[in-house]
């Protein structure tokens, strides 16, 4: 499947590690009206290295997970399913692309990480639901349509059950406003700042104790 894709690198420095990580030249060649229509008109954002997920990267980066069990949604290009490899969890980086999940899979090896990685749609995700509950879960920039929103809010007290915990970088998309506004009903909130521009938000969120 790789050979399908022109593919460049880039480098990423996360700490003392020197990351190369592969992409797309050019997301627009990816464009297929067939999939396009099969996945709800889904464009492959996972092309791009956001900002959002260098700064979960950041995050999560130097953690001390000790084989926590990890789950990343919406991985793309699977940095910070990365950063958490390195940390000492054990990673399902997931994306409703297969592409995405080939690229993923290609950038863990040549930066001598081990994770697994899956083609999963948090549209569909019994399967992850089933084989958690996760410890820890993480997703950059998946708050950027509002029909994300509804189903994110009834997935995640799934996938992290009682004592898990999400971490969801946002860059303030207006999407999100509502997930965020409401998150305090449901979780303990905890929030940070990525200190690189453009300041990425790294919302941290714990079940709330019953």
């Amino acid at each position: 499947m790789l050979d399908e894709l022109d593919l460049v690198e880039e480098t990423v420095v996360l700490g003392e590690h020197e990351l190369v990580i592969l992409r797309p030249r050019d997301g627009e060649a990816l464009l297929d009206d067939g999939a396009f229509e099969r996945h709800d008109e889904y464009l492959p954002y996972w092309v791009e290295l956001w900002p959002s997920g260098l700064a979960l990267a950041r995050a999560i980066h130097g953690r001390a997970l000790r084989g926590a069990r990890v789950l990343e949604l919406g991985c793309g290009l699977a940095l910070p399913s990365i950063a958490a490899s390195l940390a000492g969890g054990r990673v399902l980086a997931t994306d409703w692309s297969a592409h995405a999940v080939a690229v993923a899979t290609e950038n863990a090896r040549r930066n001598g990480v081990e994770l697994d990685a899956d083609v999963v749609s948090w549209y569909a995700p019994d399967d992850i639901v089933e084989r958690g509950p996760w410890d820890i879960v993480l997703a950059a920039d998946v708050l950027y349509e509002a029909r994300n929103v509804a189903v994110l809010e009834e997935l995640l007290p799934r996938l992290v059950g009682d004592s898990g915990e999400v971490w969801l970088a946002d860059p303030g998309r207006a999407a999100g406003e509502d997930f965020f506004a409401r998150a305090a009903e449901r979780w303990s909130v905890r929030t940070t700042h990525d200190p690189a521009p453009p300041h990425v938000s790294v919302w941290r969120l714990r079940p709330h104790q019953k």
